[in-house]
């Protein structure tokens, strides 16, 4: 056996040891209680709005946030503070005790401040800044701490998140960390005007938008010359003369929108919210007797006009259900579109509307009654003139209907048009429309339909199917009183492989093979604004195409009506109707921009109103092939800005060249092409 002679005494050097360990325990505990029993705290960032809110005592001209005692609220700061230093300060670890946080050594010695001789009651704590721009607070505080452990924030929505460097770098710009700074410029981050803090108290918001959205757009177009009194080419002969227009129009948005609720976490109490909008506009031709019947007025125009296009005020009647089911009224002039793709009715009027939701939001429903206002002409405003219209309108939406993901849809539209005499803004003859019979007349139709979006398994749906009966006082082109009964379907399949949707799509609008017979049987709509088959994009659905007073088809539509006007004629019920195939493919180049392409054949369902209404025979049906390519752009991952363009062309057949076809040669391609700039704060 080893001899250990040391043995006591290494022994009393391990007990000595451990008797200064224990020393130094206590007394590291002790300065840690003594500092904070005495003032010190760590320093925090301060956001200014909140300064005003919470009785802070500052300890030095570092910010250093001292743990003040005191049973009072001490009185607000008079004069503005300055920024502390971002973040807090952190304790360090212990060197020799294991998994205890000691502070750092130099707030072992509090810094130099005025005593503050206070009951120890209530303690002041640190508030940390709110990341987005808040604006001052609307909660004035009813009651100060009382304790550490209990600190009272009045505002909830203006409290912080402490500082946090995911990267241990310092935060530099040039890369990604979390807690973004807004500021009142920023309307992507939050923002007390964008409606992510309260204006006023704890529920009331303020969503103030600014949108500037100008469009360019060069195009072809059968244009019609005026050979009986004068022509822009001396010695011209043709009816239709040169096809090259230039159109501008840009529109100056500011929207206010007070709503009281909770954010989104239930729906509005009450609500309210206008827009006036400023409107430029211009138009270029090179044929006479385009923008003005009287030729005096050359061949451009320019026009300004101003509205207040939305206002209405909304108010939540009633909760249906504890999952937040309600039911909501609103009233004055707002947006609204009938069905999912906007075949029938897309429009901003004068209007009541009930609507809410049912079975934890599984269901939807709207109730709306308009009394339409007339629109000025160019620039597609509303007035404040009224329209002698009235349109009723009922759906009622089911979300995950057999299949999850697919929402189906009922409605019923009627629309009632007064019998009236008007000539638009530029002169021309707009009700009745100026073709056949120039005689006053009054519609009643009536819509029902059935309509579904969605997809079920892996394939995208959309598809409409509408009846519309009904009774038409005079129609202009039979010249009598006719039954209304025309039938409208639509389908779109698609289906995502990676980053290309694969599109495919038909459209159906029935057309009058009879214009003797006393019934309407081409499908015509109310006000629609499709989004189907290439949308804006396409040729055929962006561009007017006029035939002899009348339009072939109405931009920003797909049937082809023979009316004078979308925005201020009448529906014609007595048209050809149409058939359109469309393929298609969308391209998600990038996460910024989205391409999009579509091929349609376009056919005419009946032509025998044509060919009486133009007194040719025959009239083919095959109107021809529309070509598009469009290109939507999003230079910030965001909506606030947007630049959207497209090129698209129509490739007569001989349908169309049936209608157009000169004396001398044959009818060209046409051709189009805009772009689109929207930006908004």
């Amino acid at each position: 056996m080893r001899q250990t002679p040391d043995f006591p005494i290494r022994t009393a050097t391990a007990a000595a040891h451990r008797s200064s360990t224990r020393l130094r325990v206590l007394v590291h505990l002790l300065a840690v209680a003594l500092l904070w029993a005495s003032d010190v705290l760590p320093p925090t960032s301060l956001n200014s709005s909140l300064r005003a809110q919470f009785p802070l005592a500052l300890s030095d001209a570092n910010n250093d946030v001292r743990l003040i005692p005191t049973t009072e609220p001490l009185p607000l700061a008079q004069a503005p503070l300055s920024e502390p230093p971002l973040g807090l300060r952190y304790f360090d670890a212990d060197p020799v005790l294991p998994g205890v946080l000691r502070p750092p050594d130099d707030m072992l010695v509090a810094p130099e401040a005025p005593a503050v001789e206070l009951p120890m009651d209530r303690f002041l704590y640190p508030i940390e800044a709110p990341l987005g721009y808040t604006g001052p607070t609307g909660i004035l505080p009813s009651e100060g701490p009382s304790g550490s452990d209990f600190v009272p924030i009045e505002d909830r929505w203006r409290m912080g998140l402490p500082p946090w460097d995911r990267y241990g770098r310092g935060n530099p710009l040039i890369e990604d960390y979390p807690y973004t700074e807004g500021s009142l410029w920023d309307p992507y981050n939050q923002n007390v005007l964008k409606g992510d803090y309260p204006i006023i108290g704890q529920h009331t918001f303020l969503n103030i938008t600014l949108t500037s959205q100008a469009l360019l757009e060069g195009r072809q177009l059968p244009t019609p010359t005026t050979p009986f009194e004068s022509t822009s080419t001396p010695g011209q002969e043709e009816f239709f003369g040169d096809p090259n227009q230039f159109f501008y129009t840009h529109f100056f948005k500011l929207s206010f929108d007070l709503n009281h609720g909770n954010a989104a976490f239930k729906p509005t109490d009450w609500r309210i919210k206008a827009t006036p909008i400023f409107n430029l506009n211009y138009l270029e031709v090179n044929e006479l007797g385009i923008v003005s019947p009287d030729v005096r007025n050359g061949e451009t125009r320019f026009r300004e006009d101003a509205a207040l296009e939305e206002w209405f005020v909304e108010s939540k009647l009633a909760d249906l259900s504890p999952d937040y089911d309600f039911v909501s009224v609103r009233a004055g002039s707002q947006p609204f579109v009938s069905d999912f793709r906007g075949f029938i009715l897309s429009d901003i009027n004068r209007s009541v509307r009930l609507f809410g939701t049912r079975n934890a939001n599984q269901d939807q429903f709207n109730l709306i009654y308009f009394d339409q206002t007339e629109k000025e002409t160019n620039s597609t405003l509303n007035t404040f003139e009224d329209r002698n219209q009235n349109t009723v309108v009922a759906n009622y939406y089911r979300q995950d209907c057999i299949w999850p993901g697919y929402t189906a849809q009922a409605s019923f539209h009627y629309n009632r048009d007064d019998p009236d005499f008007l000539f638009d803004k530029n002169q021309f003859l707009v009700r009745p429309d100026p073709a056949g019979v120039f005689e006053p007349h009054g519609i009643d139709a009536y819509y029902f339909g059935f309509a579904g979006d969605g997809h079920i398994n892996r394939i995208n749906i959309n598809h409409a199917l509408y009846y519309v009966f009904g009774r038409d006082g005079l129609n202009p082109l039979e010249a009598q009183e006719l039954d209304i009964s025309a039938w409208m379907a639509a389908i779109e399949l698609s289906y995502d492989r990676d980053w290309i949707r694969f599109r495919s799509s038909y459209f159906y609008a029935s057309g009058d093979d009879d214009i003797t017979d006393g019934r309407g049987e081409g499908f015509d709509t109310i006000l629609d604004n499709p989004n189907f088959a290439g949308g804006e994009f396409s040729f055929w659905q962006r561009q007017q195409i006029g035939l002899f007073g009348v339009q072939l088809v109405q931009r920003n539509s797909l049937v082809p009506d023979l009316r004078s006007s979308k925005i201020q004629g009448q529906s014609n019920f007595v048209n050809p109707g149409l058939h359109l195939l469309n393929l298609g493919m969308d391209f998600e180049v990038t996460p910024r921009a989205r391409l999009i392409s579509n091929c349609n054949f376009l056919w005419f369902d009946e032509t025998e109103i044509l060919e009486q209404f133009i007194f040719q025979d025959p009239v083919r049906s095959f109107i021809g092939t529309d070509l598009s390519l469009g290109l939507e752009y999003r230079p910030w991952l965001n909506n606030n800005g947007i630049i959207i363009a497209g090129i698209s062309g129509l490739l007569p057949a001989t349908g169309f060249e049936d209608l157009y076809n000169p004396s001398v040669g044959e009818v060209n391609d046409l051709f189009a092409g805009f772009m689109e700039i929207i930006l908004t704060y």
